[in-house]
């Protein structure tokens, strides 16, 4: 199992990743240990997640949600709404 998750960081950009561990991610990310985008941005807030079968179809999903304009982004975490 694998997830795609959005954090808003604290600029108020949208970082979007993938993991098969959530948890084991997001302590990387709030330790600074995560990604380097992420690492300069905290704090963050995970706004999103959805699951995936596997990593092909993770990394697939990961990419689509990277192309979506912010607007579409924005939309896709209101439906969501983990906030």
């Amino acid at each position: 199992m694998y997830f795609i998750y959005i954090l808003r960081c604290r600029d108020n950009t949208l970082y979007t990743g993938i993991t098969n561990n959530i948890e084991k991610r997001m302590k990387a990310h709030s330790s600074g240990k995560g990604a380097k985008y992420v690492k300069t941005r905290l704090p963050f807030k995970m706004v999103y997640c959805e699951e995936a079968l596997d990593k092909s179809s993770a990394l697939k999903r990961e990419i689509a949600i990277k192309k979506l304009c912010k607007k579409d982004k924005e939309d896709l975490v209101k439906k969501d709404s983990l906030i």
